[in-house]
């Protein structure tokens, strides 16, 4: 129980220093100590009372008739000596004599002294002292002391159980208008728990009543003249109906909802139904539908982040001011000729196009992310790496659900966008999965590149067909074979184990997915799920309206490209940590190699083992094509290199290192401005533009709802015997032996 101050006035006066207190315990012990201190405890709660002693004033409580409780000193004389007491006094002996019960105060929360019914919930806890009852108290450097304690008439104590400080109605409160007021006499029939009725409500006058039968009470609110200022009139009787009893309540309406979780939405905006239901009912003690909670939160989303069609509409704003803030990003958005909704956007900023072509390895997955808002689409993506092999975007767009031709337009647009950033473009590896509309992009579009399928799709999918993990990591272990004889061998024992999986794996162009044979260089990268690792901040943009979605992209991608930048600033080394990690060791690993130079031509012969292979420095291969698929010189070339006293480190490919990587993430991405101080597009006439806007309509495909689970027909059970239920107890039918009740 927390602190109350409790004022007491006596009938004669008492001096109490400020020091002194009285101190709540369990044996009920009233004694003196040192520092004037009197200690008293109760058997249920220890509770601090502060004792004021007002010289010329009683505290009156107001709670049907006002009651005092006098302290009354019967020896002023005892009552001096004892304070000028220097020793502690032991009680423990009279305390079955100080009282005969044990009981329990509470106090109100504030210092007012009248309470209204209509505000708070009072527990209201008397005991009957006897006038006479006498405090015992043990001697005090041979003095004693004498109190006794009279209770006339019995103390009622008010403690408010329900809160409601703000909400109290009076005559003559004004509000900026009728909403407000209605606001008002709202939240104080929630928070004072008694439900309201409308009786009368127009631009002019409310007027308002306790729907409880046969409770008087009644609100009459009226408009201030000349202004929309409205103010309580009248408030006719008090309440008599004692408030409602069940756990809901009809003020507790979606927008009430709305408003009361408003803040926390704010600061979190994935918070569940369920937990605003929770907080909702501790808060204010009211149990409401998981469709109120969902409906609230949608209402108060919708204002703070924006309506889905609103988002739309704005797109080619939106557009304009990414290239506005950004020079040189693409930002371009396409609607429907026929009717104008949406079918295709498309971004990409010039920090991240300028880092990819000057610093990234010339490696690109392609990935798609079926986005989870009001309206079906899917957010399209083409990424690279950079020189620590971290995920770095390259552009994104979002397309309509049902747009077949969405893997073409999107590859001719990054196509085009690295056309004219590069004079000459770079020989590209592409990774993505089997689907037909990326391969038939890529050939149209990128003829030159080499183009890989994603490991791990092929696994997975090879997975569904034959359930058998060491047939799984068998394929795996053939993908990543770097030689024509491994992968061979690795397919027969494919073969040897299930004839039907080699099959599947023979089905498979080679080029496209085995180490071995594949033309490009991949990096060490073999798969183009790549949302696993933008899963953290891509996935819980993806509900979002599409600006807002786009946003989110952008303010992570700003801060990345920030964070990213200065983590570089403290690099002392040649490589990015990675490949000076993997560089250390095959230094390691080359100290064991024995190697015999063939010729002046920088040929050499690594001998490990039983094993022997041939590096050519001046090519800079080796014949584990360990170097040419990872741009990093593999433990035989270390070998050859430290032969030749060369650093090892200059001959990495120019990604890994740390200055490439800094010039990565040289540029910028710029914040784009807030919609409110977006400028409208002036059309340029000279080009034959006209004056009317692009109005962007949202898609037509709204996603639907789970579909129910299909019940089977009754028709499908005609005919069937029904099995007889027999029991095992009494061998009757149609019970078991858990329900039988026959007599044995």
């Amino acid at each position: 129980m927390a602190n109350h101050e409790l004022m007491m006035a006596g009938n004669h006066d008492i001096s109490f220093r400020e020091e002194q207190f009285v101190e709540a315990r369990q044996n009920s012990e009233l004694f003196p100590t040192n520092d004037y201190s009197f200690a008293l405890e109760t058997l249920h709660d220890e509770t601090n009372l502060q004792i004021g002693v007002p010289r010329e004033q009683n505290e009156v409580w107001n709670h049907n008739q006002e009651h005092t409780l006098a302290l009354q000193d019967s020896r002023s004389h005892s009552e001096e000596q004892c304070l000028e007491g220097k020793d502690e006094v032991d009680s423990q002996e009279n305390q079955n004599e100080s009282y005969d019960h044990a009981f329990d105060l509470s106090f109100p929360d504030n210092d007012d002294s009248e309470t209204s019914e209509n505000d708070k919930l009072a527990l209201v806890v008397s005991e009957d002292l006897n006038d006479n009852l006498q405090l015992g108290v043990g001697h005090c450097m041979n003095m004693s002391l004498s109190q006794q304690l009279e209770l006339a008439p019995p103390i009622v104590q008010c403690r408010s159980l329900v809160t409601a400080h703000d909400h109290n109605l009076a005559i003559g409160m004004e509000f900026s208008d009728v909403l407000s007021c209605r606001r008002a006499l709202r939240d104080a029939a929630i928070a004072l728990r008694f439900e309201m009725q409308t009786v009368k409500s127009d631009k002019s006058r409310f007027t308002a009543k306790c729907s409880s039968v046969g409770c008087p009470w009644r609100i009459h609110c009226a408009k201030l003249p000349g202004v929309p200022n409205f103010t309580i009139r009248t408030i006719n009787g008090s309440h008599t109906c004692g408030g409602i009893s069940h756990l809901g309540h009809h003020q507790a309406s979606v927008q009430w909802v709305a408003e009361a979780v408003k803040e926390r939405l704010r600061e979190n905006p994935h918070c569940k139904p369920k937990e605003i239901l929770e907080e909702i009912h501790q808060v204010h003690g009211i149990t409401l539908s998981y469709k109120q909670a969902w409906r609230g939160k949608e209402r108060i989303m919708a204002a703070v982040r924006g309506s889905f069609e609103e988002d739309y509409r704005l797109l080619p704003r939106y557009c304009e001011e990414i290239r506005r803030t950004n020079h040189g990003s693409i930002a371009v958005v396409h609607g429907s000729p026929a009717d104008g909704t949406f079918e295709q956007l498309f971004i990409s900023f010039q920090a991240s196009i300028w880092g990819f072509l000057n610093a990234c390895q010339p490696l690109i997955t392609l990935d798609k992310i079926v986005l989870k808002s009001k309206y079906l689409g899917t957010l399209l993506l083409a990424t690279g790496f950079d020189g620590d092999g971290a995920v770095f975007p390259v552009a994104f767009a979002v397309v309509a659900e049902g747009n077949d031709g969405s893997w073409q337009w999107f590859l001719t647009e990054l196509r085009q966008l690295l056309e004219v950033n590069s004079e000459n473009m770079p020989k590209l590896t592409i990774l993505s999965n089997r689907d037909a509309a990326i391969v038939d992009g890529v050939n149209a579009n990128f003829p030159t590149a080499f183009h890989g399928l994603c490991i791990h799709q092929l696994i997975e999918s090879f997975r569904k067909d034959f359930n058998d993990s060491d047939l799984v990591n068998l394929f795996w272990e053939a993908a990543k074979c770097p030689s024509e004889y491994e992968f061979r061998a690795k397919v027969t024992e494919i073969f040897q184990m299930s004839p039907e999986a080699a099959m599947w794996v023979n089905n498979i162009t080679p080029s496209l997915w085995t180490v071995y044979c594949f033309g490009g260089t991949r990096f060490e990268h073999l798969t183009a799920n790549v949302t696993e690792s933008l899963n953290g901040w891509i996935q819980e943009a993806s509900g979002l309206p599409i600006i807002q979605m786009m946003e989110s992209i952008r303010r992570q991608l700003m801060t990345m490209f920030n964070e990213r930048r200065e983590a570089s600033m403290q690099w002392a080394d040649i490589l990015v940590p990675s490949a000076e990690r993997q560089v250390l060791e095959a230094i390691e690993q080359s100290r064991a190699f024995q190697v015999d130079k063939v010729n002046e031509a920088q040929q050499f012969v690594v001998i490990a083992g039983e094993a022997k292979w041939i590096v050519d420095l001046r090519c800079r291969s080796c014949s584990c094509r360990g170097w040419e698929l990872y741009g990093l010189p593999c433990s035989h070339a270390v070998a050859a290199l430290l032969y030749r006293n060369l650093i090892v480190r200059r001959y990495a490919e120019s990604c890994f290192t740390v200055a490439n990587y800094r010039r990565t993430y040289e540029e910028t991405i710029h914040p784009v401005p807030d919609k409110t101080l977006w400028e409208k597009t002036e059309p340029d006439v000279e080009n034959g533009e006209d004056g009317d806007e692009i109005v962007i309509k949202p898609p037509k495909l709204l996603r639907q709802e789970p579909r129910p689970r299909k019940r089977r027909s009754q028709g499908e059970d005609r005919g069937r015997q029904k099995r007889v239920v027999r029991c095992s107890r009494c061998n009757e039918a149609g019970h078991f032996r858990t329900t039988c009740t026959a007599p044995i």
